[in-house]
């Protein structure tokens, strides 16, 4: 008899995390679909397609064996030059996090290029990227949910060493949640 693992629980967070984390794809770079795990089983659930005409920045997913403050897995996005197949395990070079409210409530985005992609994986600091690119997400994430009459806030981008803190405090939250109980 085959067992499945759930794809939250059950991959580890990554030999190196907080540096190098392994990250599971759930919507790839340029889906209007918004994918999510489905806590009870694991499977990929869809959520809702987006109510407007915009699409993924790029490809977005959770790091595993993690607990943010929304409640979730915490969210990561890793640039690649190609979209990711959903359910896809990634490892994922952290560079930054973008920190903003999703209805006032706290919701980090771990930002990663895919570390065996190597026509990103030379990046190794938010600083690096092209501003355009901050002016994307921040665009995609302030929009996206404007016609469901819902408000999201980007505050800031910050560095690595901010990401790999919160990486580490999500890791330590997902700890005394999931395995100290």
């Amino acid at each position: 008899m085959m067992t499945v693992s759930h794809p939250w629980h059950g991959v580890p967070t990554g030999e190196d995390a907080p540096r190098i984390v392994n990250a599971v794809i759930e919507i790839p770079q340029g889906s209007r679909a918004k994918y999510e795990i489905d806590k009870a089983s694991g499977l990929l659930k869809l959520d809702r397609i987006i109510y407007s005409s915009f699409y993924y920045p790029c490809n977005y997913g959770f790091i595993p064996q993690t607990y943010g403050e929304d409640k979730d897995p915490l969210d990561i996005l890793v640039i690649t030059s190609q979209a990711v197949q959903a359910l896809c395990l990634v490892e994922a070079k952290v560079i930054g996090v973008m920190q903003m409210l999703d209805g006032g409530e706290g919701d980090d985005k771990i930002i990663a290029v895919a570390a065996n992609d190597p026509t990103v994986n030379h990046y190794n600091n938010i600083e690096e990227l092209p501003r355009h690119f901050f002016d994307e997400l921040r665009h995609f994430f302030e929009e996206y949910k404007t016609l469901e009459k819902k408000s999201v806030k980007v505050e800031e981008f910050g560095n690595k060493e901010m990401a790999h803190g919160i990486i580490k405090e999500s890791i330590e939250s997902y700890k005394e949640n999931f395995l100290n109980k």
